[in-house]
């Protein structure tokens, strides 16, 4: 069992986070900043996990109660069932709370994993559970073959079974909230509310920037940021190919002040991660743009601030993205941001005034990054915008209010 705590004076209601693996994705950042805010409330907080590893993971987390439990259960069985283990991990995680651990919770919040909102109902004094729905995970799957659409079927109506079971349902952008009511026929009758994602800008305020002369070549004038976890899904090959695709669009000398890092959340347990990194390198290689590109894996907060310090813009490809923080971080710090015109960013970012939402082709990324070489101020003009626009809209005292007043109701 690991832990991380920090003893703090509470007054408010002890919570209790759930969630399957901190690492340093989305999810993560979300659970951390959660965590915080509430904390910062006065309430009394634990994050329980299966897994922790405090050298992959947002340093914040050093700021709260983290426990483990069942680290000894498989990720996957042979590279394949990752979601029958994902939920075996959480139920046993809400097992080992309930009958083991001896903790006391007012109230439960769980993420992306349903599966043990039964299991809390358990509990001997009942007491309620949000449940913060990232996406549908039924549709985060392909369904090739007649075995896998058979190895799903009661995977997805125990997810929107026990998703049906959580007292309070909350989801992380509207576009979610539509697929929600799509995906979920049987809850057709409950309407989740949208808590907005934020972030913890301290982190950014604190942190020390550090020297990345040794990511990034010296003579390099417009650095292109992308920030993603190496999953296939995140279309990370649509960076290097509108990195080609400008190569094209600009002379020799401007080709040369040009540089792209795509700095990823990776995982060596993770088979997709390995795999993924490996293939990126490749296309590179075969765009005859790899001079022009640094790969940088797991990275530290320091380098992340300094990175975004330092870019001109920050790359966004996946499509239909549920929400997406790295959009939100971009604009906190004052950064265009060139991202694919469907999902979270739809909501998060503004056409032509805190960035250039295009379709998820190599053309249309290509053209957007040309006009921030040609006009290095759009940097500054939209990076300001950009900055007013998450204060207005996505600030860390937005969010915690909305989520405390949910938590209140709760315990109430």
């Amino acid at each position: 069992m690991a832990e991380r705590e920090e003893e703090e004076e509470t007054s408010g209601p002890s919570v209790l986070f759930l969630h399957p693996d901190l690492g340093l994705g989305g999810a993560e950042r979300l659970v951390v900043d959660a965590a915080l805010a509430l904390q910062a409330r006065g309430c009394r907080v634990q994050v329980w996990t299966a897994h922790y590893d405090p050298g992959r993971c947002f340093a914040e987390t050093r700021r709260l109660a983290v426990r483990c439990a069942g680290a000894w259960l498989p990720r996957s069985l042979w590279g394949r069932g990752h979601a029958v283990c994902a939920a075996l991990r959480m139920a046993f995680v809400a097992l080992y709370v309930l009958l083991l651990s001896g903790e006391h919770a007012d109230a439960f919040i769980c993420d992306q994993v349903s599966a043990c909102i039964p299991i809390l109902r358990l509990a001997r004094t009942r007491k309620k559970v949000l449940f913060y729905c990232h996406f549908p995970d039924q549709l985060l799957t392909k369904r090739e073959s007649f075995l896998k659409r058979l190895y799903r079927m009661p995977l997805d109506w125990l997810e929107e079974y026990t998703t049906g079971m959580a007292d309070c349902i909350v989801v992380n952008s509207k576009f979610t909230a539509s697929v929600f009511k799509e995906t979920f026929k049987s809850l057709s009758h409950i309407n989740p509310d949208v808590l907005y994602p934020s972030l913890n800008t301290s982190s950014f305020e604190t942190v020390v920037p550090v020297d990345i002369a040794d990511l990034i070549p010296k003579k390099t004038k417009f650095l292109f940021l992308s920030i993603n976890r190496y999953e296939r899904k995140k279309n990370l090959a649509l960076a290097l190919e509108a990195l080609h695709e400008l190569r094209g669009r600009l002379d020799s000398h401007q080709w040369s002040e040009v540089h792209l890092v795509m700095a990823g959340g990776y995982d060596k347990r993770v088979l997709e991660n390995v795999e993924h990194y490996e293939e990126l390198r490749g296309i590179a290689a075969k765009l005859n743009v790899s001079d022009h590109v640094t790969f940088l894996r797991s990275f530290t907060d320091e380098q992340k601030v300094s990175l975004l310090n330092n870019c001109v813009c920050v790359l966004y490809t996946p499509s239909n993205e549920h929400f997406g923080i790295v959009p939100l971080e971009a604009m906190y710090m004052r950064r265009p941001v060139i991202a694919v015109n469907s999902g979270g960013p739809l909501e998060s970012i503004l056409n032509n005034v805190t960035g250039f939402l295009c379709d998820p082709l190599p053309t249309q990324f290509s053209e957007a990054m040309e006009k921030i070489v040609r006009d290095p101020l759009l940097k500054d003009s939209m990076g300001a915008a950009g900055r007013v626009r998450f204060m207005e809209k996505f600030s860390s005292e937005a969010f915690s209010e909305q989520l405390y007043q949910y938590i209140c109701r709760l315990t109430q």
